[in-house]
């Protein structure tokens, strides 16, 4: 049998090395998520496929080449979630949370899962931080929904990321649009890839998204839906323009907007990154809850690939945060000591101390090394004698400076004080940074 040895294709594991970056990513969009009165859902990492066929739409790459699904042993299809709105739209609509006050709110970090061609910042795992806001139909909600999205990639140090946005109409102004898309695209139907020609009678507004580069050609000619909408729509969409406006808030209308998912109506919108790169996308999706059995409640949101910002932030050097490291290594020198030093260790953390003390048998030689690799703030050396005198030297490993300690009763103390007088010296730094 073969070794085990790699990740499946189109995976990554996220290493300790890295894993506080994807933290302060995670925490920063729930954080500012909340502040907009957003509260986070937790949803299955599969549901039943015909949810994704009946909101994604079965015309979309999604649906059609990319899901992950097969039966379960009860024989029931069974697809691993490719997004996060379908599985929210669900379960707020399964556990009544549109039957109480509205809007409804929600944030989710999740991971999605689609068989796709695996490249720079796109992976067949690849992780969502997402939010749905249900039961707000005013403009004003999309501006709000965009904001949000501009605030977290701002906050996370990405000022540079465009705004563009689009409106695809509603079903009804999207028939007229159908009709024209139609007639343009059948001059094509020689050059057409036999999934976009399967696509022409069912949803020509498909062919819009195909990574074909031949159809992306086609299709980069043909008519806009901004042209076809009706006056509800076109009232909407000015609606939603002035409400940016007002927050100054600066966008670009892109007519080639028409995301891949087919639950989408009215306002669409992505935020790229000065590489060309789409850190975010969202939009309206008012059919969505009635498509999937509720009553017609207007909803909307957007999703952040987490893969691809970190990619970006890293690219354009936004500050990201330094891996947590040890406050303390408690060396002991003999079995007394390791004791001692485990009792030490388990008051301190209790205390919110990070503590690391000896569980290989290192020499001490050896722990001041191993302390030094792991960043330890300081380092406090335990043997007979300081057992038996209940005083210690802390060392300062930056400085090299020590001081005598009390083992009893002055260690937590001392030490939650020097950490309080780095942090303030930390915020006093920043706050000098920023008036200069």
């Amino acid at each position: 049998m073969d070794l085990i040895t790699q990740a499946p294709r189109g995976t990554q594991d996220v290493l300790p090395e890295d894993s506080h970056k994807w933290q302060y990513i995670e925490k920063t969009a729930i954080s500012i998520a909340q502040d907009f009165g957003f509260r986070e859902i937790r949803t299955p990492v599969f549901e039943h496929t015909n949810l994704f066929q009946r909101s994604v739409g079965e015309t979309t790459d999604v649906v059609q080449k990319e899901m992950y699904t097969f039966e379960d042993k009860g024989g029931r299809s069974i697809t691993l979630r490719p997004e996060g709105t379908a599985g929210a739209a669900r379960a707020v609509l399964e556990h009544g949370l549109l039957n109480g006050v509205l809007p409804v709110k929600v944030s989710y970090v999740t991971s999605c899962y689609r068989y796709e061609k695996s490249q720079k910042g796109r992976y067949r795992e690849f992780h969502q931080f997402g939010v749905e806001c249900f039961g707000a139909s005013a403009p004003q909600a999309d501006a709000e929904t965009i904001s949000l999205a501009m605030l977290i990639l701002k906050s996370l140090g990405l000022e540079n990321v465009k705004l563009h946005i689009n409106s695809i109409g509603c079903p009804t102004c999207r028939a007229r649009y159908h009709e024209a898309l139609r007639a343009y695209f059948e001059q094509h139907t020689g050059e057409l890839c036999g999934t976009c020609l399967g696509r022409l009678e069912r949803n020509p507004m498909r062919i819009l998204d195909c990574k074909s580069p031949v159809c992306h050609e086609i299709a980069a000619k043909a008519p806009v839906m901004l042209e076809y909408l009706c006056d509800d729509c076109a009232a909407h969409f000015d609606a939603v323009k002035a409400c940016l406006d007002a927050a100054e808030i600066a966008y670009e209308l892109d007519t080639h907007i028409v995301r891949g998912l087919d639950y989408y109506t009215r306002t669409v919108f992505e935020l790229v990154a000065e590489n060309g790169l789409v850190v975010a996308g969202g939009g309206r999706y008012d059919g969505l809850v009635e498509e999937l059995g509720g009553a017609r409640v207007p909803g909307l949101g957007f999703a952040m690939g987490l893969e691809r910002l970190l990619m970006v932030m890293e690219e354009n050097g936004c500050d990201l945060p330094d891996a947590p490291t040890c406050d303390v290594y408690l060396a002991p020198m003999g079995d007394a000591a390791a004791r001692a030093c485990f009792a030490l260790a388990t008051q301190l953390r209790d205390g919110g101390v990070s503590v690391e003390t000896d569980v290989v048998g290192r020499s001490l030689k050896a722990q001041m090394k191993y302390a030094d690799k792991l960043g330890a703030r300081y380092t406090i050396v335990v043997g007979d004698n300081e057992l038996e005198t209940g005083v210690a030297k802390l060392k300062d490993m930056k400085t090299g400076e020590t001081e005598e300690i009390s083992l009893e009763d002055g260690l937590y103390t001392t030490l939650y004080q020097k950490s309080l007088d780095r942090e303030l010296a930390e915020v006093a730094n920043l706050f000098s940074s920023v008036a200069e």
